[in-house]
């Protein structure tokens, strides 16, 4: 788009005709036209005065494209990057729903973080009074009773379960570990898988927190093209490649001591992926319409 076509489609944008134009300028009707048709070329002190009439940089009138929507005053931008109502109201509901599962879901892996705290400090007590014998798990205290069942065992600590449901499997892996690196070395093994998983949880919990705040941004604001949700996606990107360095750690710690794959937690990682790659295509979608909608207000013909 050239000069002309830009100096037209900010007058029309604004309601002004061109021998209006032409008197706040100080110039012909003839002149005025003669711009838009791109016969003749302002000269500079011209163009400062249209900047000022419309609120714009002298980029946004002499460049091909009108790339500062937001040097424009109020009333042509927001006739840029507004949606028409149904759809604005269709994208800031899904939007709200989002903010609030990013908010739940982080509400979640804080508790689980007590969780897995709860299990690290009582992981050492746990140990102490668990021996091997023959391959199996042994109470060496009274305190302490392993129950077991066709299917596998409960653990019970002065008659209440703590641990319900252990498959043979699971607790013949974890006597093999014991016997393998000793109580003291298969305890390190596996705090150090626990804190890993917690250090897992906490980036979670912080991704968690620019997602709900990157889609309440976009179901409070008029539009989504901010620098604060760039800064919040580009803030996701990095977390979400330390959630997977961190899962690929502790996976592999409690692989060692439980002699199998373990999932650490990665079905909830792959919905914050799913919801992460929604909300691009959100953004990429309002800017498609955005296109769509401002060339008949801005950049088109008004008459479309």
């Amino acid at each position: 788009m050239n000069f002309g076509q830009n100096l037209r489609n900010l007058r029309k944008s604004k309601n002004i005709s061109q021998e209006e134009l032409a008197e706040r300028v100080k110039v012909s009707r003839q002149s005025v036209s003669k711009w838009e048709t791109g016969e003749a070329y302002p000269e500079m002190n011209n163009i400062l005065e249209l900047c000022k009439i419309f609120h714009c940089h002298i980029n946004d009138l002499v460049n091909d494209n009108i790339l500062d929507i937001d040097s424009l005053d109020e009333d042509v931008k927001m006739s840029a990057v507004k949606f028409k109502k149904e759809k604005q109201k269709q994208m800031k509901g899904i939007s709200k729903v989002l903010s609030i599962f990013g908010k739940v879901a982080g509400i979640v892996a804080r508790v689980a973080i007590g969780f897995v705290v709860v299990a690290m400090i009582g992981l050492p007590f746990l140990f102490k009074d668990i021996d091997v014998k023959e391959g199996k798990l042994i109470s060496t205290s009274d305190k302490i009773k392993i129950v077991e069942y066709d299917e596998g065992i409960d653990v019970r600590i002065n008659g209440n379960t703590i641990a319900t449901n252990i498959k043979n499997e699971d607790t013949i892996n974890l006597a093999t570990s014991i016997e393998k690196y000793t109580k003291p070395g298969t305890i390190v093994l596996m705090e150090l898988g626990f804190s890993t998983l917690i250090a897992f949880l906490v980036v979670l919990v912080i991704l968690l927190k620019h997602l709900e705040e990157l889609f309440a941004n976009i179901n409070n604001g008029e539009t989504p093209f901010t620098l604060d949700n760039v800064k919040h996606i580009k803030m996701m990107t990095y977390l979400m490649i330390a959630c997977i360095i961190l899962s690929g750690i502790g996976e592999g710690l409690f692989d060692v001591v439980a002699s199998k794959d373990v999932d650490f937690g990665l079905s909830l990682f792959s919905i914050v992926e799913i919801l992460f790659l929604y909300s691009m295509s959100l953004i990429f979608e309002y800017g498609h319409e955005i296109q769509l909608d401002s060339k008949g207000k801005i950049y088109g013909d008004e008459n479309e």
